[in-house]
């Protein structure tokens, strides 16, 4: 396995979002939260993360290129191309939903000069949020001041988590199983190899963490919300991805024309779940078939909630489905197992199978303890209305000039959610209900 490829899937995703979650956790220490240097710092060193990345990302390219790895090559063009295009129709239709709210300097200058449309066809769209957020954040820490900049900054992360969310699953997942299926097929089984793989499924665990833990905003009461909490999170998130990953690597490394039949019907499948949930997540409802066969490629590896309501059935309904599937996976693998001379051939299959159906099990324990002891539980605290950040930046944005103090702004008149907000809102909603 060549070196670039390895730290291009697993070290470096794994720091990035290490480096958000660092930055995250400092904004929720206080309501009205305001930046810190260190925070700030974080906040840039994590835009050069996600830039080496995709210089990392065309340098993996050659590499297959110059070891004659044309289908490898192939297939990661694809997954690039195709994660990048989605983020970009994503960022530009939020953008075209609010043109007229826009409010930094960066992107008004766009959207003045009719560029906006050009940076997203340019495949730049999420950079250009990134220098949204990295001009409020600068406005943030140099004025030191507490109003409601800095709650527009965090809606502005909002959206930039949901399109980390729709990175993660439509290029990061299917690279590592990409990886995965490389490595099986080559042999090269080792204990440095173990560890790469495990922290490539470490950043994915990471992103879904970073978008739970970005949620707890919503959540007055509990938004100083404990390491340990994360932690768990973290983990059976881990504990499932790691199975369902492997199992997709192995049936791959035998049966690789196979896979992709596998992937588009059950994808269509879980895009007709999504549909089936009425989710109301994009502006306009054409759209909303976008964001649903984006919860069937995130379903296909892990569980998302998108809608409101009880969620225990619908867990159970996920997971059994799931877990009948990876076994199924395993099942064909270890019927050509013995056809197959690769690395996995000095093991037994069968403890093979049942260590990754055994971390999936305890994935699932782990996920009933996070339930039972860390989810926050009660009417009041689920998400039902806008809490007071986001009422107060609501009340900011309708009149600007009016008001005269803290009093003012929150005693104005809500306006009807709309843009991230109503995006933001829906995110909370589902989430916690």
């Amino acid at each position: 396995m060549s070196p670039k490829f390895t730290f291009c899937f697993g070290i470096l995703p794994f720091f990035y979002y290490a480096v958000s979650f660092l930055s995250l956790g400092m904004m929720e220490e206080s309501f009205p939260f305001h930046y810190s240097l260190l925070e700030y710092l974080f906040t840039l060193v994590g835009l050069l993360l996600f830039l080496l990345d995709i210089a990392l990302d065309i340098w993996t390219v050659v590499s297959f290129y110059q070891d004659g790895s044309y289908v490898y090559m192939g297939v990661m063009i694809f997954l690039l191309l195709g994660s990048s295009v989605l983020l970009q129709v994503f960022s530009w239709l939020w953008y075209s939903d609010s043109l007229e709210k826009i409010e930094t300097k960066v992107e008004k200058f766009t959207a003045q000069h009719s560029l906006i449309k050009p940076f997203h066809f340019l495949q730049l769209g999420v950079y250009l949020r990134y220098a949204g957020v990295i001009e409020t954040s600068t406005m943030d820490f140099i004025h030191y001041t507490n109003n409601f900049r800095e709650g527009m900054t965090m809606c502005m992360n909002h959206d930039l988590q949901m399109l980390r969310l729709f990175e993660t699953f439509s290029e990061s997942a299917p690279l590592f199983t990409l990886m995965m299926s490389r490595i099986l097929q080559r042999g090269e089984l080792e204990l440095i190899t173990a560890l790469k793989i495990l922290t490539s499924a470490a950043a994915i665990s990471s992103s879904i963490a970073l978008y739970h833990r970005s949620m707890r905003i919503y959540l007055p009461k509990k938004r100083k919300m404990s390491w340990i909490s994360t932690g768990v999170y973290f983990l059976w998130n881990l504990l499932l991805i790691i199975p369902r990953v492997t199992a997709l690597a192995l049936f791959c490394s035998v049966l690789p024309c196979y896979i992709i039949a596998h992937f588009l019907s059950l994808w269509m499948l879980l895009v007709l779940a999504a549909w089936s949930q009425k989710t109301n997540y994009m502006e306009h409802s054409g759209w909303e078939w976008l964001y649903r066969a984006s919860v069937g490629l995130i379903w296909y590896f892990c569980w998302f909630n998108v809608s409101t309501g009880s969620i225990k059935l619908k867990l159970i309904l996920y997971y059994s489905f799931i877990a009948l599937d990876t076994t199924m996976l395993l099942g064909l693998w270890y019927r050509k197992e013995f056809e197959y001379a690769g690395c996995w051939r000095s093991l037994n299959p069968r403890t093979v199978i049942l260590t990754l159906l055994g971390l999936y099990a305890t994935g699932i324990l782990m996920k009933m303890f996070y339930y039972r002891w860390f989810y926050p539980n009660g009417d009041k605290e689920k998400i039902t209305e806008p809490t007071e950040k986001v009422k107060f930046r609501r009340a900011a944005k309708y009149d600007m000039d009016s008001v005269s103090s803290l009093e003012d702004i929150v005693a104005a008149p809500a306006q009807p959610l709309s843009g991230v907000l109503k995006r933001s809102s829906t995110m909370a909603a589902n989430f916690y209900f």
